[in-house]
């Protein structure tokens, strides 16, 4: 459940255009765990696509991406970047936002607990949370929309590699960062299945 329980304007961290970037008041918990690419319950404008493993004796062999196909396919190449992020098993790295970037992620190494959180005001999902389990054996990529929250932890043993593309160069002026404890999102980033 979502509510807005202060003055809009108090909530209001970034505007941009229409984009208004609100922190929504959300109960404790993890919001809608998403088990297929094509949940009813995605945040509107994030796309989940399932990627094929080619395993061998050797290894394994995955697509991260193609362009102008697939997710980032209206993505323009001459300002897109590609970046990869190790980190270190039950490390949190949330949340964070864009004003104006898409990004498309893939967890090519490891396992995350991804979570999202719409932060746009006006959105027919507002307030939503998705908390999707991505990596090494769920190869998803996820096209995460301007003014949806984005985070993740460490769930596997080993460090993860999270490989993604975005539509813009980094800018700084256009990320916006919100604590991973926050308590009006109200993430829960304990174990689930005690």
């Amino acid at each position: 459940m979502t509510r807005l329980t202060t003055n809009f304007v108090e909530k209001l961290i970034a505007v941009s255009g229409e984009l208004q970037v609100i922190v929504p008041e959300c109960e404790k918990g993890i919001g809608n765990v998403i088990l297929l690419p094509e949940a009813p319950t995605l945040i509107d404008g994030v796309k989940v696509k399932s990627v094929s493993v080619w395993p061998d004796d050797r290894g394994y062999f995955l697509e991260i991406l193609r362009t102008g196909q697939g997710l980032p396919a209206q993505f323009d190449l001459t300002h897109t970047q590609v970046s990869a992020a190790l980190t270190y098993p039950a490390a949190i790295k949330a949340f964070h936002y864009h004003q104006h970037q898409t990004d498309c992620w893939m967890a090519v190494a490891g396992m995350l607990q991804v979570a999202l959180v719409d932060l746009r005001y006006g959105s027919r999902t507002f307030g939503v949370r998705n908390t999707m389990y991505v990596g090494a054996l769920r190869p998803w990529q996820i096209l995460i929309p301007p003014g949806v929250a984005h985070g993740y932890k460490v769930i596997s043993l080993d460090p993860s590699i999270l490989v993604y593309a975005t539509d813009q160069y980094y800018n700084p002026a256009d990320e916006g960062r919100i604590p991973h404890n926050h308590p009006s999102i109200a993430y829960d980033w304990e174990l689930q299945h005690k």
